[in-house]
């Protein structure tokens, strides 16, 4: 089972999204020196649609490194020009940033199918970054265990995966999910094809189920029957929320490690309490 996996050093690493206000830059500070004890191998940070939060992005990697941390900046290329991404990495590069996330991101809403950039998908963005800037940055790529949304099916879905990784990706982050064997099946379909980077899970903690349930419908993340329906069962009871969500992913979490998972990236969503707790009770 994953044997391909388990050749691989073990990464932990954390995600945030860029701050919009003080307030929440400040928050945002605290969190990551809550979690910098934990010593992560980097931490990532978001993109919006159509580039929206750029300038965000650029400012709290910047910060993150400047902390004394490793940062990857998520890049994403749909509806932009190869001139403005060059420019992005330019800047990345000069000022010391080795490890990037390549996505091909959101259209940015009401544009239709219609990118309106040089690329339409993230392979093609590895592609160039190797072209241009041969092997400066190590690149993160997606993969989706659960199928990406707007996949025709599985199989087309695992062709995107192997191009990305054809074209120079070192390791990918899955879309979190809460069933195990949707990452242990998609591991195998990749060494099928000779897929051989390390295919890291990510980890999304459960605190608030409204808010999960929207990001699951839209990320096409299958939450399980039995957890959803007793995350319903628990109404507004914030403290079982936490209680149940924490048992429910510190498991997940303790079945990818035996299985040989290479390591853990947690959504953060800019909170430390939920991914600390799973961490502790993970021993790591």
């Amino acid at each position: 089972m994953m044997e391909s996996q388990k050749q691989f050093a073990r990464t932990f690493s954390f995600e945030f999204f860029p701050p919009k206000t003080e307030e929440g830059k400040e928050k945002l500070r605290a969190v990551r020196d809550r979690l910098g004890v934990l010593k992560p191998k980097y931490f990532s940070v978001t993109f919006g649609a159509g580039g929206s939060t750029q300038q965000g992005t650029l400012e709290a990697v910047l910060e993150i490194q400047q902390a004394g941390y490793e940062a990857a900046p998520h890049i994403s290329c749909i509806g932009t020009g190869k001139q403005v991404i060059t420019q992005l990495l330019d800047t990345y590069k000069n000022n010391g940033i080795k490890h990037l996330v390549a996505l091909r991101g959101d259209l940015p809403s009401g544009s239709g199918n219609v990118s309106g950039g040089d690329f339409n998908y993230a392979n093609e963005l590895v592609h160039f970054i190797r072209q241009q800037y041969g092997d400066h940055f190590f690149i993160e790529v997606a993969a989706y265990p659960e199928v990406h949304p707007q996949a025709k099916n599985a199989v087309s879905d695992l062709d995107n995966f192997r191009r990305k990784v054809d074209a120079g990706a070192n390791s990918a982050l899955t879309q979190y999910f809460f069933n195990p064997d949707a990452y242990y099946r998609f591991v195998e379909e990749c060494e099928k094809r000779q897929v051989n980077i390390p295919i890291v899970p990510g980890i999304m903690p459960i605190t608030n189920y409204t808010q999960l349930a929207r990001f699951s419908d839209m990320c096409g993340a299958e939450i399980p029957r039995w957890i959803r329906k007793r995350l319903e069962a628990f109404g507004d009871d914030k403290e079982a929320i936490r209680q149940f969500g924490e048992e429910v992913v510190t498991g997940l979490c303790e079945q990818l490690l035996a299985a040989g998972a290479p390591g853990l990236h947690f959504y953060t969503l800019n909170q430390s309490a939920a991914t600390m707790a799973i961490w502790h009770n993970l021993g790591l």
